[in-house]
């Protein structure tokens, strides 16, 4: 039997793909995963490190703040389109999986022209450009949010929760490895930020500039910054020793969850669905040029439900250590955060897409 898992540009497709082919090895160990993404894009590195092979595809994303960019784009998409169609030819796919981003585009049309079953993994609440495309060619399409037909046939939807890694189920067990991992102390409560896989500038300046506040509160932060501001917060975390933990990329999110009381976070589908499962506090910050606006659609849907707090990006300077202030302080706050989160957590989801993939075998 064999699968191709097609997508990718940040770790919000990624992790969610790589975690479908492992539940896809979990049912059926002879499954044959084979991952096509974007060339130069962090899935070439990614899906190598996870244990998998991948083609990468010479697609780039259309440019909308600079239209002069794009004039390369219909011979990048026609080169794409041609070598799509000679992996679906040399692979011969049983079935074929698009969990979003432009490089699941050229593969699952390629797919759909070889008669090859298309399903479809829309991590967000507001479905993408390309995954909105191929929805007419998809037989099923896995869904994380409600309301999904304005986007997708109902027909057609399968609400499954976005899948994410197994090791941040049932995280409090992991809370004393997780502070001798950061370096930190067990009896002070601790500020997780995140920016994303690509880090934050905006999240990033308001740390930095109420890292003092945060520490003489008695809090101490594990903070990601993302590869731009990761020697700025360095410099800024450098008087803090044992009190801040500084990285531009933190592969152990098990153990940062572990040791969080409340986390600051943007509002990507990976990072919500994680938060859900993770039982954690949240303050999102939505990147506001996320396409579509998504990701304050999806930070809204933690927000209706009293499970999250928002903080609009243009405000976070000014707010954002303060929310995160008032929150530490408040444990009956945090408490229904909690209650509520949970409650929208979907911890079975990759074994459920993978059970969908498996059943458009023919």
């Amino acid at each position: 039997m064999k699968v191709i898992i097609s997508g990718g540009g940040t770790g919000g497709h990624i992790y969610p793909a790589i975690a479908i082919a492992n539940a896809l090895k979990e049912i059926n160990p002879a499954v044959e995963v084979l991952f096509v993404g974007a060339e130069g894009k962090m899935e070439m590195e990614k899906v190598p490190k996870a244990g998998y092979p991948i083609i990468g595809l010479p697609i780039a994303g259309i440019n909308r703040s600079n239209m002069l960019a794009n004039l390369g784009f219909p011979l990048k998409l026609i080169s794409s389109l041609l070598r799509a169609r000679k992996i679906v030819k040399d692979f011969q796919p049983d079935v074929a999986v698009g969990v979003g981003g432009y490089a699941s585009g050229p593969l699952l049309l390629s797919a759909s022209f070889a008669n090859v079953p298309i399903l479809i993994q829309e991590q967000n609440s507001y479905a993408g450009i390309t995954n909105k495309f191929l929805a007419k060619n998809a037989k099923k399409i896995c869904v994380a949010y409600p309301k999904m037909e304005q986007f997708f046939p109902a027909s057609k939807i399968q609400m499954t929760g976005n899948p994410v890694r197994k090791d941040i189920l049932n995280v409090a067990a992991k809370r004393q490895q997780a502070f001798e991992h950061f370096g930190l102390q067990p009896d002070k409560p601790t500020v997780l930020v995140i920016g994303g896989s690509q880090g934050a500038k905006t999240i990033n300046e308001s740390i930095d500039g109420g890292l003092t506040s945060l520490v003489n509160e008695g809090c101490q932060v594990v903070w990601q910054t993302g590869k731009l501001y990761i020697e700025r917060a360095k410099t800024a975390a450098e008087v803090f020793k044992g009190k801040v933990y500084v990285s531009d990329f933190i592969y152990e999110m098990d153990l940062a969850y572990a040791m969080a009381d409340i986390v600051v976070s943007r509002a990507g589908a990976l990072s919500v669905s994680e938060l859900c499962l993770a039982g954690k506090p949240s303050i999102l910050v939505p990147l506001p040029t996320a396409a579509e606006d998504h990701q304050t659609k999806n930070a809204m849907s933690l927000v209706e439900n009293n499970a999250a707090i928002l903080v609009k990006d243009v405000q976070a300077r000014e707010e954002l250590v303060k929310v995160a202030l008032d929150l530490l302080h408040d444990k009956e706050k945090q408490s229904t955060l909690i209650d509520n989160i949970l409650k929208l957590g979907k911890p079975n989801a990759a074994i459920e897409i993978a059970q969908q993939v498996l059943s458009l075998v023919k």
